[in-house]
Order: structure tokens, then C-alpha cells, then sequence
């Protein structure tokens, strides 16, 4: 019974230890992944030449730089008290593991001794003559192998149990050596937190002096993305108008949606299918997410985001997120393009362009090429402008793009 005991407060121990070191695993993952993402945000937002600086938009970029170095350093506080847990358990059954091998080995030696004092073959013969029946002896016999199985496996036991402490031993030098690590590491990024912290007060009282100017540079610029989203809208709606008339399928209750033939049918159901598994158009951060959000510096103030803003790399290009057809291609009064994919009855839609590889009717593969992001020459940034529709609805494209591991 203590022997079954003994097994299920191991199997115990084995089984939330496994839970533990999983938990760390996700927590390293996540560490990985942030730390690339503050190397993206540093390369992307902060190394990008500048023809002109604008105490907004850094204060935009410092906020998220911030935003990410908070969760990385919480991150690795959790992974650091995580090793704690992992370390103490050790360090418990370390001690259990040592006078259990003392134990064995107290229990081994006083068997040596009885062996010795008995190890001759008159006094083995002895003890075998003296049974008062054949039974007798065949009992003694039997206790003889057993006795010598037994000290067998205690020498065996004691050779395992000592190898355990020494996996242990170098299990728990790692940890040690790691916690050290995550320490450095999280004192590094906390002094670099403080940093940024002070450059995000001083960008504040900039803006704070000179408030009306920023805002009415942001409201201009909130205008502008206005035009081009209710063009891009009435744009939607008639190609859904013409696609209906060429099928001569329009109805009052599917004038709002296209009309699918067998094989749009098809495509749809396989668009759907990817939902949370669509590569992103372009390789970057999103540096501005979907949906209404209030102005992180002005009260009063919301952002209307109607898909995603991805800042990417110089000469990027933007590629589709799933195959399907050409639908518009729009030029802005500003120069730059916008390119409409049809996926069924769903729309993708790339804004900010510089140039077009693609032209209307044009059948595009899953990945293939679109466009070349346009590269702001006075901030130096590269952005794409990312939005998904169901028909003329404004779905989030976050929610179908796959997460970055």
C-alpha cells in the first residue's frame, strides 16, 4: 500500500512538473515573439528615414513601442516565477531523492554485514540440514535467492536513484542559469521602458503647445481616408449592380450582395473554410487596428479604422490573401491605388499602392503579387492599407488573417 502511494505521489509530481515546463514553453514562445516584434517596431517605425519629423505620429509609434516592451516584461516576470515554482520543486524532491539513496545505503550495508557473517558454505549447508522437513528446506532455499534478488536490486536502486539526482542536479544548474538570464534581460528592458517613457512625456508637452496645429492636421487626414473609403464603398456597390445585370439575377432582397454561379459558389465556401488561416497581404505590424477607437492623444477624438494599417518595409509588395479575380483597380487623387479582389461573395481590398502589377478581369493566384506599398518620402514609412468585405459589410480583417506564431 505505501509502495502504491509512494507511485501516485510521483506520477503526481511528474504530471503538474510536465504542466509547469509546458507553461514556461509558452511563455519563452511568447517572449521570442514580442522581442521580434519590438525589433520590427524598432525597424519599421523608428529607423525609417525622415525628411520631416511630425510629434504625432512618434508619439503613435512610441506608444506602441511601449505597449509591446510592457507585455515583454511581464512576460518575462511570469517566465521568472515560473522558474521559481519549477526551481523549489526541485529542490524538494532533490532533498527527497538524497535520503532516499541514504536510506538504501544504510539498508545495503547492514545486509553486507549479514552476509558476511554467513557467507560460508558450512554455515549455508547448516541451515539447510536443520529444517525439520523437505518443505522446510525448500523454504530456505527460496529465502536464500530472494534475499540475494533483494540486495541485487537495492544495489540497482541505489545506482538509478543516484543517477536521478544527478539529472536533477544539472536540471536544476540550467534553471539557475536562465533565471539569471531572464534578470539581466528584464532589468535591460525596464531601463529602456524608462527611456522611452520620458522621450513619450516630452513628445506630449510638444504636442500639448502646439494642440490646434496637430489637430487640425489630423482631422484633414481623417477626411481624406473618409473620400477614399466612400469611394472604394460606392465602388462595391457597383460592381455588385453590374456582376447582378450581366447574370440577370437582381432582386430586390440580393441587390445588396452578388449573384455566385456554381463555381463562385465554390470559392466562397473555400474562402470561409480559411477563416483564421489567410496569410497577411504583407510582411510587417499592424500599426493601426480595425474598428472605432478613441484618439490615444485627444479627447474627444475617434479613430474610425475600416481595416487594417500594415507598415512594412521599402519596396514592399502587397500580395492577395486568397485566390479569386481582379475586381477594381481605383486611382486616388493623391497618385496612389487602390486594387479590389473578388473572392466569392467577399472582397479584399489593398490601398496605398505606388503601382499595380495586376489589371481588372486579371484571375490571381493565393500570395500573387498586387502591388508595390507606397513609401512616404517625408516620414519614411511603407503602409498598406488592408480592409475585407462581406458584399458592401466591413468585416475585421484580423479575425481572418493568421496570428503570428
Amino acid at each position: 500500500m505505501k509502495k502504491f502511494l509512494s507511485h501516485i505521489v510521483v506520477c503526481f509530481f511528474l504530471f503538474s512538473f510536465s504542466l509547469v515546463a509546458q507553461t514556461r514553453r509558452e511563455l519563452e514562445k511568447k517572449r521570442t515573439k514580442l522581442k521580434n516584434e519590438i525589433e520590427q517596431v524598432n525597424t519599421l517605425l523608428f529607423k525609417a528615414k525622415k525628411k520631416k519629423s511630425n510629434a504625432l505620429d512618434d508619439l503613435k509609434d512610441l506608444n506602441q513601442k511601449i505597449n509591446v516592451r510592457e507585455e515583454l516584461i511581464e512576460t518575462i516576470e511570469l517566465e521568472i516565477s515560473t522558474l521559481e515554482k519549477e526551481i523549489a520543486k526541485n529542490e524538494i524532491q532533490l532533498e527527497k531523492y538524497y535520503n532516499e539513496v541514504e536510506k538504501l545505503k544504510k539498508d545495503y550495508a547492514e545486509m553486507v554485514v549479514k552476509t558476511h557473517k554467513s557467507k560460508s558454505m558450512q554455515s549455508k549447508t547448516m541451515f539447510l540440514l536443520s529444517s525439520e522437513s523437505f518443505y522446510q528446506a525448500y523454504k530456505r532455499v527460496k529465502y536464500m535467492q530472494q534475499y540475494n534478488e533483494y540486495r541485487k536490486k537495492q544495489g540497482e536502486e541505489i545506482v538509478v536513484q543516484t543517477k536521478n539526482i544527478e539529472k536533477l542536479n544539472d536540471s536544476l544548474t540550467t534553471r539557475k542559469k536562465v533565471k539569471e538570464k531572464l534578470i539581466g534581460e528584464e532589468k535591460e528592458h525596464k531601463e529602456e521602458f524608462e527611456t522611452d517613457k520620458k522621450s513619450q512625456e516630452k513628445l506630449i508637452t510638444k504636442i500639448k503647445r502646439q494642440e490646434s496645429k496637430y489637430k487640425k492636421d489630423l482631422l484633414r487626414k481623417q477626411r481624406e481616408e473618409k473620400k477614399i473609403t466612400l469611394r472604394i464603398d460606392k465602388l462595391i456597390r457597383e460592381a455588385i449592380a453590374k456582376s447582378n445585370r450581366n447574370k440577370k439575377k437582381t432582386t430586390k432582397k440580393k441587390a445588396a450582395e452578388f449573384s455566385l454561379n456554381a463555381e463562385e459558389k465554390v470559392l466562397l465556401a473555400s474562402f470561409e473554410q480559411n477563416k483564421g488561416k489567410l496569410p497577411w497581404p504583407v510582411k510587417g505590424i499592424i500599426t493601426r487596428k480595425f474598428g472605432v477607437q478613441p484618439h490615444p492623444t485627444f479627447p474627444g477624438i475617434s479613430i474610425n479604422s475600416t481595416g487594417l494599417h500594415i507598415t512594412t518595409k521599402a519596396k514592399s509588395s502587397a500580395m492577395s490573401i486568397f485566390k479569386g479575380k481582379v475586381l477594381v483597380i481605383q486611382k486616388h487623387s493623391d497618385g496612389r491605388k487602390s486594387v479590389l479582389i473578388q473572392h466569392g461573395n467577399y472582397i479584399s481590398a489593398y490601398n496605398n499602392l505606388e503601382q499595380v502589377f495586376v489589371k481588372k478581369g486579371d484571375q490571381i493566384k493565393t500570395g500573387g503579387k498586387i502591388g508595390k506599398v507606397f513609401t512616404d518620402k517625408v516620414t519614411g514609412k511603407t503602409k498598406l492599407g488592408f480592409v475585407l468585405y462581406r458584399n458592401t459589410k466591413r468585416l475585421n480583417p484580423s479575425k481572418w488573417i493568421r496570428r503570428k506564431s
